[in-house]
């Protein structure tokens, strides 16, 4: 019989062809292969073992959330530049902002992460689960449940990561934002 484990997990995108999953406990990651899935999905899987391969025995997507990670981003968006600016500014390493709408409605929330040269790389230790994004989906599920549409943008011109988090996948902000930066 091969070794098992069960558990709840957020799906990422492997660069090596693979799947990481985020333990929603933990935040332990596991590179493992299998599934129909997309990046962003919180899924209820079981892992098998074979030889050390971990591959994804069954799954259940939970909340059809996406994520995005986007290089290179020019013409970052007017409230996460004045977020960047601020952070800047107050000397912080991460900074948060409600984003909302011409109605005034909440409708977003928008962290700004420091990048630190040539010491780390903020946007790929997001992409691979080394700083879980967990913390952040669980403040926007305080609002609203999932699923949502996440993205992790790295623009070219401000030394920050910017994550943004938008409860209503199917909102027109949604759209907007994956027409600009997708």
């Amino acid at each position: 019989m091969q070794p098992t484990t069960s558990g709840t997990y957020r799906v990422l995108d492997d660069p090596h062809g693979e799947w990481l999953l985020v333990d929603r406990e933990t935040t332990d990651v596991i590179a493992a292969t299998g599934g129909d899935l997309e990046a962003g999905n919180l899924i209820e899987a079981t892992v098998e073992w074979d030889d050390g391969d971990a591959r994804i025995a069954e799954a259940t997507v939970s909340a059809a959330t996406r994520l995005y990670f986007v290089r290179e981003v020019t013409d970052l968006f007017e409230v996460a530049r004045e977020l960047c600016r601020d952070a800047r500014d107050q000397g912080e390493g991460v900074l948060g902002e409600t984003t909302y709408s011409t109605d005034n409605e909440p409708n977003g929330a928008v962290y700004a992460f420091a990048e630190q040269p040539g010491a780390r790389d903020v946007w790929d230790e997001l992409r691979t689960g080394a700083i879980p994004l967990e913390p952040l989906i669980d403040r926007l599920g305080d609002f609203s449940p999932e699923p949502y549409e996440l993205f992790v943008l790295d623009p070219v011109d401000e030394p920050f990561v910017v994550v943004y988090l938008v409860p209503d996948p199917d909102s027109m902000l949604a759209e907007t934002v994956r027409d600009t930066y997708l």
